[in-house]
């Protein structure tokens, strides 16, 4: 097993390559991975390595310890950092620089979930493309309780996961649901008991990692790009990501490999 480490740029957010699998854990576990300023403002430093990155395959984004995912934005920073206008602006200019790297990530994403994932840290774990949560996960929207306007990319978000309905309960009521209950509506893609949430999401980051990267990548934009409003789609990159996945050496390596009943070794070439 080989491992790489990426300067994250704060302690507070840990990174590294593992195998194939990028890595980038929130690492603020005293305030229950509560995202700071400078947290948000690692992400698009981790992610821009993570992407650059050809080892890495897939990116796998967890909280450090036992009690939280992210439970939401560091509240403490809020006088400070997100009240004067001057510095609001640039608090939003930090998270709009970290969603910004979430939305250009080329590369699957999981999220790994146990603990609180609560109102940015649920807008986190909605930037990944896959959702695993252990079973005493705790998911909510505390906006309507903080006065906060809720970024209207969050909310677009919600509802495509899990309906007007459910997203307007959510978000008008700031109640606090269950796992179960996170699943049965679709927010999460898989509840597991806490002593296989790890296993669980290694067997899955493993699977995809060792699967052809072009397809995986082209695959990634179609849904990225299916996403977005119609006349914002840019379908014909998508068909030429297709296509260069024909074209490729692992089109054939893929075909060898059933041919021969063995796995496929592939290169992304």
């Amino acid at each position: 097993m080989t491992t790489k480490t990426v300067d994250a740029g704060t302690e507070q957010m840990l990174a590294h390559v593992e195998d194939g699998i990028g890595w980038m854990t929130y690492n603020n576990p005293a305030r229950h991975n509560a995202m700071s300023y400078d947290m948000q403002r690692a992400v698009p430093r981790i992610l821009g390595a993570f992407g650059g990155d050809d080892d890495v395959q897939v990116i796998v984004v967890r909280g450090a310890g036992d009690k939280a995912f992210v439970s939401g934005a560091d509240i403490s920073e809020f006088e400070t950092r997100r009240t004067g206008v001057d510095a609001r602006a640039e608090y939003d200019a930090a998270l709009v620089a970290a969603w910004g790297a979430w939305r250009s990530m080329p590369k699957p994403v999981i999220a790994m979930i146990r603990g609180y994932c609560i109102g940015g840290g649920l807008l986190t774990a909605m930037k990944a493309d896959i959702r695993i949560a252990s079973d005493d996960s705790q998911f909510a929207i505390p906006a309507a309780r903080l006065g906060v306007g809720y970024a209207i990319e969050g909310v677009r978000e919600l509802q495509a996961l899990v309906g007007p309905a459910k997203a307007a309960e959510l978000l008008f009521s700031a109640r606090r649901i269950g796992a179960v209950e996170a699943l049965t509506i679709g927010l999460v893609n898989r509840v597991v008991p806490v002593a296989e949430l790890d296993a669980e999401v290694r067997e899955l980051a493993g699977t995809i990692a060792a699967n052809a990267p072009l397809t995986v990548k082209a695959c990634k934009a179609a849904l990225r790009e299916l996403a977005k409003d119609p006349a914002q789609r840019d379908l014909e990159h998508v068909e030429a990501m297709i296509e260069a996945c024909f074209r490729s050496d692992d089109y054939r390596e893929g075909q060898r490999a059933f041919t021969e009943k063995r796995p496929p070794r592939f290169t992304g070439h």
